[in-house]
C-alpha cells in the first residue's frame, strides 16, 4: 500500500480545525498588537519620540515571529518534509498552542473530541515529516486495556502475552503482529502505568492506540519521544470492548520501524 494512502475503513481525524483555529487566534494577537502600538503611541510620544517607534519594533517582532511560526507549521504540513524547527514546533504545539487552541474552542462552543481529533492528526504528521525509522526492539505499541474482550477471564495488563489468542477481540492479532515483528507491546489501564512502561522500556518510538483523550494526554507526557496516536472504535460505547483498525497499526509501522522480517 502506497503510503499516501490511508488502509481502507480507517478513521482520518482532520488537521484543518486545529490549524484554523490557530490561524484565527493568530490574526486576533495581530490585531491586538496593533492596538497595543497604536493606543498608547499617543501618551509615549508625550515621554519621548522613540517610545512609539521602540514599542512598535518589539511588537513587530513578536507578530512577525507568529507569522513564520505559522508559515513554518503550514509549510511542514503541506509538504510532508521535515522543514526547519518542526521538532520544535511540535513541542511549541504540545506545550503552548493546544491549551490555547481547546479554550478557544470552548469559548466558540466547538466540540473537545473534535479538537482533540485534529490536534492528534497534526501530531502525527508532524511525526511523519521527520521520516523516523527506528529498529523493532526501540519501539514500543501502547494499547488501553478497553480493547481486551470485557467478560475475558485472562487479564493480560502487564503481560500481552497471557493472550490465548482466541480472536474474540482484537488483542489477538494485535499480540501476533508485534511478536511477528519483534515489537515490544503494553497494555496500560492509565497514565500512571503507561509513564511506567515508557521509562521501563526505553522506546525511541510509540505507537499509541486509545480514545481521544487518552491520546492527547499520552502525547504530551511523552514529549519529546515521538509519538503516532490511532483512534480506537468504541461500537459499544467508550471504555469497553473497544476496536482497532489492524491496518493502521500495520501502516504506522511500516513507516517507521526497520522491518526485522526476512
Amino acid at each position: 500500500m502506497p503510503l499516501s494512502e490511508e488502509p481502507r475503513g480507517a478513521y482520518v481525524p482532520r488537521k484543518r480545525l486545529f490549524i484554523g483555529l490557530l490561524a484565527g487566534g493568530s490574526a486576533v494577537i495581530l490585531v491586538l498588537a496593533f492596538l497595543l502600538w497604536w493606543v498608547p503611541s499617543v501618551g509615549l510620544r508625550s515621554i519621548h519620540p522613540l517610545l512609539p517607534v521602540l514599542l512598535g519594533i518589539v511588537l513587530g517582532i513578536v507578530c512577525l515571529l507568529i507569522v513564520l511560526g505559522l508559515s513554518l507549521l503550514v509549510l511542514t504540513l503541506l509538504s510532508g518534509k521535515d522543514l526547519f524547527f518542526s521538532q520544535r514546533l511540535r513541542g511549541i504545539v504540545i506545550k503552548y498552542l493546544f491549551p490555547a487552541i481547546i479554550a478557544v474552542g470552548r469559548v466558540v462552543g466547538i466540540d473537545r473530541d473534535s479538537l482533540q481529533q485534529s490536534f492528534i492528526a497534526l501530531n502525527n504528521q508532524l511525526v511523519r515529516s521527520k521520516s523516523l525509522r527506528v529498529p523493532p526492539e526501540k519501539a514500543l505499541i501502547l494499547l488501553p486495556h478497553c480493547i481486551q474482550l470485557f467478560d475475558c477471564a485472562i487479564k493480560i495488563t502487564g503481560d500481552v502475552n497471557k493472550c490465548v489468542r482466541c480472536g474474540r477481540c482484537d488483542i489477538s492479532g494485535l499480540s501476533a503482529l508485534a511478536q511477528s515483528r519483534g515489537i515490544d507491546i503494553a497494555v496500560a489501564t492509565g497514565g500512571t502505568l503507561a509513564r511506567k512502561i515508557i521509562v521501563e522500556k526505553r522506546p525511541r518510538f510509540i505507537l499509541a492506540v486509545a480514545c481521544e483523550r487518552d491520546l492527547t494526554s499520552g502525547i504530551r507526557d511523552a514529549y519529546p519521544l515521538p509519538v503516532i496516536g490511532i483512534l480506537n472504535r468504541r461500537p459499544e460505547g467508550p471504555c469497553i470492548n473497544t476496536r482497532i483498525l489492524l491496518a493502521e497499526v500495520e501502516r504506522a509501522l511500516d513507516e517507521h520501524v526497520i522491518s526485522g522480517r526476512p
